[in-house]
């Protein structure tokens, strides 16, 4: 009887991991607007989607410079969307088009991201560059030269890789360099405080764990003295502008049964 009770509750614990590994996808961009979405551009309020900059064309989300009023000027913008996540697997389709806005940092060519384990953006400063996070970085390669995607930054943040405190701004992926204006398929697989994981067309690239605060850096600072855990492991998602115009036409999240 023992037995068969061993292998009742093992079997239902198979099924529940099989039903949280296999769940549904579900899109948190409608294909029409930027419903459930908030721009935060540097140098402007919280909600106020400078020179409508993000916006829907051509059924997706689409980053654009042709109504700004000059250089870029360092205007990094984010959209986020309303609701925060701990455990899931994020799923964004994303290509980069057109040229760069005048004005726009060397680095910034054909550069933008998705920010995981963001800050509330009601908290970020008027003139904050980047909402304390983790970023999964989006490049393009140039026509000659290997620029990985998929890559790893960390604005007021700090990760683990292979259980080394790592406090380089930026990790490069393994991943291949992607060049031209293909649509390339993002997933990030993301557990909390513990392991967080990059796909780049369905290809393991990057790997990491135990997102934390950078308690030196002046934005994180200010969230742990108002009471932040220094421990990542829920935040809000967030999509970059960085001065090069890119189109995300797929943004799905599926929930993970921690």
């Amino acid at each position: 009887m023992q037995t068969a009770i061993r292998i009742f509750v093992a079997t239902l614990l198979a099924m529940s991991a099989a039903a949280a590994e296999d769940g549904e996808w579900v899109s948190l961009f409608n294909g029409k607007d930027l419903d459930g979405w908030t721009p935060k551009i540097r140098t402007y309020e919280y909600g106020d989607n400078y020179a409508d900059t993000f916006r829907v064309e051509d059924g997706a989300i689409t980053v654009s410079y042709d109504k700004y009023d000059g250089p870029f000027n360092e205007r990094f913008g984010h959209l986020f969307y309303k609701a925060p996540y701990a455990n899931y697997k994020l799923k964004i389709e994303y290509r980069f088009i057109g040229e760069q806005c005048e004005g726009g940092p060397g680095w910034a060519w054909r550069n933008s991201g998705a920010m995981l384990h963001c800050q509330d953006p009601k908290t970020m400063l008027k003139d904050q560059e980047f909402p304390v996070s983790i970023e999964v970085q989006m490049l393009a390669g140039k026509e000659k030269g290997k620029r990985a995607t998929g890559n790893l930054c960390t604005p007021g943040t700090h990760v683990l890789i292979e259980d080394k405190l790592e406090k380089r701004h930026c990790i490069n992926s393994s991943s291949d360099t992607l060049r031209g204006d293909q649509w390339v398929t993002l997933v990030a697989e993301v557990h909390g405080h513990g392991v967080v994981k990059h796909y780049i067309n369905d290809e393991l690239v990057l790997e990491y764990e135990q997102s934390q605060l950078d308690e030196e850096d002046d934005d994180a600072k200010r969230l742990i003295e108002a009471g932040a855990d220094i421990k990542l492991s829920s935040g809000y998602i967030s999509l970059q502008s960085e001065s090069h115009p890119v189109q995300f036409r797929k943004v799905e999240i599926m929930e993970l049964d921690e």
